[in-house]
């Protein structure tokens, strides 16, 4: 069994939206699990089989405390954001699901930082862990620079921002809704 632990329902849904087409391509199934809804769908997804769990920490230990679920036979186990699992306070919980995992398994944690307590996970569930870093640690952040354009004419404004993101180099820019950044490449 594969176990994907995310901090929230919208991540864990996400990933399931990800893996379940391939998981499907390979006649495996999976179900994700998150709490503030019943359970008895994730119970009924779990009784049928499932190969892969996509799974919020809290849902996830109330089903095991439940013996609905035991992470006995889990091969892989996937800790994604986390760092945000830290900041929302799951680290402990994190653990004890990791403590019932077998000690030979796959284990990959991704995280945008090694701090709060994330580091402490790395050092007692990963053996030989590989660190990828997009930026050298030591990058000084006043080698960014910094603009703010303000443009009320619409037109002008989209004819802007078609500018600053076709540009060379790199750089952020902030929408403000999702369908905002999303509808970005077809400006």
């Amino acid at each position: 069994m594969g176990l994907v632990l995310a901090p929230t329902r919208e991540l864990a849904t996400q990933i399931n939206a990800t893996i379940e087409p391939m998981a499907k391509a390979m006649g495996l199934n999976t179900t994700v699990i998150y709490g503030g809804i019943s359970q008895a769908r994730q119970e009924k997804a779990l009784r049928a089989g499932v190969d892969i769990v996509i799974a919020c920490p809290g849902r996830l230990e109330d089903l095991i405390r439940q013996r609905i679920l035991t992470l006995e036979a889990v091969e892989i186990t996937v800790l994604d954001e986390a760092d945000h699992m830290a900041d929302l306070g799951f680290l402990p919980v994190v653990k004890k699901l990791m403590d019932m995992t077998p000690t030979q398994g796959q284990r990959l944690l991704f995280s945008a930082t090694l701090d709060n307590g994330v580091d402490k996970l790395v050092n007692r569930y990963l053996s030989n862990p590989l660190t990828h870093s997009v930026d050298d640690p030591q990058a000084a952040v006043t080698t960014m620079e910094h603009h703010v354009l303000v443009v009320n004419d619409q037109t002008v404004k989209k004819q802007l921002i078609v500018e600053l993101a076709s540009g060379a180099g790199r750089r952020v820019l902030f929408m403000r809704t999702k369908h905002h950044a999303a509808s970005l490449p077809r400006l």
